[in-house]
């Protein structure tokens, strides 16, 4: 089955010319027939984030995929503390002191504060105007935007702590949320996939209704649990605001 690997490997101190000699050894070493490379803080439309680390991201085809990360030895540490789910496969100079067992405690689901709370709750509902905005003015790339870019992180993120409420917290749902149909109920899930819109803009209206409907439910159940105060008024406002541009969107139609 193919797989994807991290590999993190440091280096000592090299030269500008060095550095490019070794990066071309990497680049043209045969580990097998590549798909695609891509070297992210060699980038320009891209900036780097890793700092003085450099990445090579190769996928091969036998569907294998290799990250491969270069790192000074004067980070050593910041390496040693970078991730609890390392394990270290070679230290041939015996450079690094035992790590704990990997852990992916640190990607668990957080319990929310009262004010994460209320600003998930306030995001949500502000931004769903701009997306009814979007809707009413035959602004479809506009109104996709918000709704996906902005709304639904805040739609996912109130569905992650229903999960992790029902798990004591003690569990990350992975990235961009993949493991989450794992964790709520099939209701839920299907709800959430009817948020979905395709290019129509009935389809989108339909949508942006479904979301407020599942984010009502359950940031109502995150609520009770931890005794929060939901912005019922917000609610009913927002949505009878955009009821009301839906309706004079059909009539102009």
């Amino acid at each position: 089955m193919p797989q994807s690997i991290i590999i993190k490997s440091w280096t000592s101190d090299f030269s500008s010319e060095q550095e490019a000699h070794l990066r071309h050894e990497i680049e043209s070493r045969n580990a097998g027939e590549r798909i695609i490379l891509q070297t992210p803080e060699a980038m320009s439309m891209f900036p780097p984030d890793l700092g003085n680390w450099f990445s090579y991201l190769m996928l091969f085809t036998d569907g294998n995929r290799i990250d491969l990360i270069l790192i000074p030895l004067e980070e050593l540490e910041k390496y040693r503390n970078d991730d609890k789910l390392t394990v270290i496969l070679m230290d041939k100079d015996n450079r690094l002191p035992e790590l704990p067992p990997p852990s992916d405690e640190d990607y668990w689901v957080k319990r929310p504060s009262a004010a994460f709370f209320a600003d998930c709750c306030n995001e949500f509902w502000w931004v769903s105007t701009y997306v009814a905005k979007g809707l009413w003015r035959k602004e479809m790339l506009f109104a996709q935007d918000h709704l996906n870019q902005i709304m639904r992180p805040m739609l996912i993120q109130m569905l992650e702590w229903e999960a992790g409420i029902a798990t004591g917290f003690t569990l990350s749902v992975g990235k961009n949320g993949k493991y989450l149909d794992h964790y709520i109920s099939g209701e839920s899930w299907n709800e959430l996939m009817a948020t979905f819109a395709t290019g129509k803009y009935e389809e989108m209206w339909d949508a942006l209704f479904r979301s407020f409907a599942l984010f009502r439910k359950t940031s109502a159940v995150v609520a009770e649990y931890f005794g929060f105060g939901y912005p019922e008024e917000d609610d009913k406002r927002v949505t009878s605001f955009i009821e009301g541009l839906r309706a004079h969107a059909i009539v102009r139609n």
